[in-house]
């Protein structure tokens, strides 16, 4: 029995569930996985239509969704099971979580009681290189279950409707709206262990059918509308991800957010990260590659995990009380955020590739745009703009997004690449030693997965200043073609950034338009902003900082 067999034992369903996943990244490896024709379009309308918003995926779906009920709209959230938030915290910084005050979903007050666990500081870590330590970043754990609970009855006080146990099937776009197919499975309340017909034992399943003017996509990583708007390409990139939540360490207040102490082994780079959890203390080993299929399994790096965890902890593992496991792969592409391929549907959050490929998604994601999102929906249902070309303004091209990608493929190695097995660790350790030189202003944001024009141009002069050898190193090692190509997004990221200086001057004249020509010119306003990284700013000053 490996090791990881014998700690995941102890967690009742859980190795089912790794086995689950990892039948689901094989399938990825081998790009086997089909593509399901879940959206479909025809000419005539619809004779009525009963919802202005249906939301697919409650978990981070309900947080657009309160938004948008509170604003009058009809609203209906559909989620495949149960609406309740993981026992994980959701990693947050503080000031991100202050868009829920500045939309008026939540009160200060009730902010503070979905918090589960605070702490500072936070390192940065190398091995044999830099180690920093920075505060207020990633600091916050949010307890999920509260903080959906409070959003749902926000929510459904506020007129919305939550439909649980019902999962999407497919989609018809029509001139006037879009009609949806869902299955509902509702399993009996009180099964009769001795009944002998199948249907008082099992989940009885009902189909429905839904009339909305604006199809929301929330179902994440692997929602069957993207996929078939992506056409079933195989990821750029993936990162992979397994931990657990235990207790048994060392008293620990700190946190990591990047740590490393391994070199390059079997084509990767492991890094680290761990903090303060409300029931133990969280550890996560994570890695970036490509969906080749001689990557690794989950199992497999589970166990990697499992056997350099004490020594990255410090403890033995027989001294640990493992409470839950977590792994998973997020899948990334470099066309990202993913456009809008039909009239009425709009992926939002980890459905439209909204994160960049240095991130897990999720929950922070979706919270960096969900003012954005809010205002930017509520303009085009009022506007009736709700046709492709449209819609792929609330989606649009991200400057601070795509430069990232260079970052991503500096820190992977190819699956026949051969790379110094110190050569991350040299570069990182020499790139946050320079961000650390430059200030919080440049470092701080970084962490908080937001790319800006000065802080970027800075830190490469200093690190290829002080640094030569290792640029020298970088270029082949990324490859000509992706460096050119993240030439033309790193000019982008400067001209957005002037750009959204100038535009700042054209808000009272936009303003003053009519609600469509209103929505065009907000929506390239909110591209020049979040494109250049600017809305790290502007939550200061919703923070009244």
């Amino acid at each position: 029995m490996s090791l990881t067999e014998q700690i995941l034992a102890q967690l009742p369903g859980t190795l089912d569930h790794l086995h689950r996943a990892d039948a689901l990244w094989q399938a990825y490896r081998e790009n086997t996985l089909p593509v399901t024709q879940v959206i479909q379009t025809v000419p005539e309308s619809l004779d009525s239509v009963e919802w202005d918003v249906v939301i697919c995926g409650g978990t981070l779906g309900i947080l657009i969704g309160a938004a948008l009920a509170q604003r009058g709209w009809r609203v209906a959230v559909l989620e495949r099971g149960k609406l309740r938030g993981r026992d994980q915290e959701w990693n947050i910084s503080r000031r991100e979580l202050q868009e829920f005050v500045a939309l008026g979903l939540l009160t200060v007050a009730e902010l503070e009681q979905a918090i589960a666990t605070e702490y500072n500081p936070a390192r940065l870590s190398f091995q044999a290189g830099i180690e920093l330590w920075v505060t207020d970043v990633l600091k916050v754990g949010v307890n999920p279950v509260h903080l959906l609970g409070t959003l749902k009855a926000k929510f459904l006080a506020a007129g919305g409707e939550l439909f649980e146990d019902t999962g999407f099937t497919g989609a018809i776009v029509h001139p006037n709206g879009v009609s949806l197919q869902t299955t509902n499975s509702q399993t009996p309340d009180h099964p009769d262990p001795n009944s002998q017909t199948a249907q008082s034992q099992t989940p009885q399943s009902q189909t429905s059918c839904w009339q909305t003017r604006l199809l929301l996509d929330a179902m994440g990583h692997f929602s069957p509308i993207s996929r078939q708007a992506r056409q079933g390409k195989q990821p750029d990139a993936v990162c992979m991800v397994v931990g657990t939540c235990a207790q048994g360490y060392p008293e620990n207040q700190s946190g990591d957010v990047f740590a490393t102490f391994t070199p390059v082994q079997s084509q990767r780079q492991s890094f680290w990260e761990a903090f303060p959890a409300q029931d133990g203390r969280t550890t996560y080993l994570f890695t970036y590659v490509d969906a080749h299929p001689d990557r690794p399994s989950l199992a497999t790096l589970f166990e990697d995990y499992l056997h350099d965890l004490p020594q990255y902890q410090g403890v033995a593992l027989d001294r640990l009380q493992f409470q839950r496991a977590l792994f998973g792969f997020f899948p990334c592409y470099r066309q990202s955020p993913l456009k809008p391929a039909w009239n009425r549907v709009l992926p939002i959050g980890d459905s439209s590739g909204s994160q960049s490929p240095l991130s897990f998604g999720g929950f922070g994601a979706m919270i960096r745009h969900l003012t954005r999102l809010t205002y930017g929906i509520d303009a085009a249902l009022k506007a009736d703009l709700l046709d492709r070309a449209a819609l792929s303004l609330l989606q649009p091209y991200q400057p601070s997004l795509a430069v990232t990608w260079l970052f991503q493929r500096s820190m992977s190695v190819g699956i026949h690449q051969k790379a110094g097995p110190d050569s991350i660790n040299a570069l990182l350790s020499a790139v946050f030693q320079e961000m650390q030189q430059l200030g919080d202003g440049v470092l701080k944001p970084f962490l908080q997965d937001i790319v800006q024009f000065s802080a970027l141009s800075q830190t490469m002069a200093r690190v290829a200043i002080a640094h030569p050898r290792l640029i020298l190193q970088v270029i082949p090692h990324v490859g000509l073609p992706m460096l050119l190509d993240w030439t033309r997004h790193y000019l982008a990221l400067g001209l957005y950034t002037a750009l959204y200086r100038l535009g700042n001057r054209l808000k009272p004249w936009i303003k003053s338009l009519p609600p469509q020509q209103q929505y065009y010119g907000d929506r390239w306003l909110d591209a020049w902003q979040y494109g250049s990284g600017q809305d790290y700013e502007c939550s200061d000053e919703r923070m009244g900082k």
